[in-house]
This record gives C-alpha cells, sequence and structure tokens, in this order.
C-alpha cells in the first residue's frame, strides 16, 4: 500500500473552505500530479514526511518543540474541518494562507541543510554504508520542497496538503 503527503499549491480565489469540497479538488490534482509536478504546482513525499519533518525540527536549536517556521513545510497549516455532510472516509487535510506559505518558503531558503543533515541525520538512516544515498535522498526532498514552496510563495498561493492512503 502506497501513502503520500501531497502538497498543492492555488490561488485563495480558487477555492473553497469546504473539506468535500477540496477532497474532490485534490483528488482531481492528484490524478494530474505528474503534470503538475512539472508545471511546478505540486509536490508530494511517499511515506517518509514524519522524517522529513525531524530533519527541520534540527532547527529548533532552543529545543522548544513549540510551533515555529520548521514546522510550516511538512505539518504546518490548520486542520480543514469536515462539515456535517462530509463523508468521513474523506482523507485528512490541512490549509496554509499565503503568509504561512510565504514563511515556510523562507524557512527553506534560509535553513543549512548540511547544519540540520549534521545534527540529525545519522538518526534519519545517515551513517554506515549507505549514509551518501540516505543524505542524497533527504537532500532531494529538500530542494523540491524548497523549490515548490519559493514559487507558491512568490505567486502568492495558498497550500493544500491531503494524505493519501
Amino acid at each position: 500500500m502506497s501513502i503520500h503527503l501531497h502538497f498543492r499549491a492555488v490561488a485563495e480565489s480558487e477555492i473553497r473552505d469546504d473539506h468535500t469540497w477540496l477532497a474532490a479538488y485534490m483528488a482531481e490534482a492528484w490524478d494530474r500530479h505528474a503534470e503538475e509536478y512539472a508545471a511546478g504546482v505540486t509536490d508530494s513525499i511517499s511515506k517518509s514526511w514524519g522524517a522529513v519533518n525531524d530533519l527541520y525540527a534540527a532547527a529548533d536549536t532552543a529545543c522548544t518543540g513549540a510551533e515555529g517556521p520548521w514546522t510550516l513545510p511538512v505539518y504546518g497549516g490548520r486542520p480543514v474541518a469536515h462539515g456535517s455532510d462530509a463523508d468521513l472516509g474523506d482523507p485528512p487535510m490541512m490549509y496554509m494562507d499565503p503568509p504561512e506559505v510565504s514563511q515556510a518558503a523562507d524557512f527553506l531558503a534560509g535553513v543549512s541543510f548540511d547544519e540540520l543533515w549534521t545534527a540529525v541525520g545519522r538518526r534519519l538512516g545517515g551513517g554506515g554504508p549507505d549514509e551518501a544515498l540516505f543524505r542524497q535522498e533527504y537532500l532531494e526532498r529538500h530542494e523540491s520542497l524548497r523549490g515548490f514552496y519559493g514559487r507558491a510563495a512568490s505567486a502568492g498561493h495558498a497550500v493544500i496538503k491531503v494524505v493519501w492512503a
């Protein structure tokens, strides 16, 4: 079984704050994932988004665990509530408004991947004979998210996140 965290940048004026509507919108976007990825308006992480968040948590140098810009790229935003008539089988979703998207983009543009990897790379699977492979995988994920959020912020877009299982 495959599980993904799907990110989609969108102009606020094009969406409704309605879980059922957003679930249908995101399902259509998922069906066009390859095209939308090529266009730079979508991204996704397969299974390991918790570990990517752990990488960014290394930026919390005060070790507060509190909300901060490092939480925005993966888990940031507010939950989109199911309406009373919603299908409870619809996937969980988060909504990031344009200011949050800009904060996430600024964080990703300003954080040093090398410093994050030095801090937590071993815990994430780095170390040992496959360290270079693991490091490259996380670096590619970081670069992809940095580009995605940078483009979304430049366009003034919101970001919708959904978990597909």
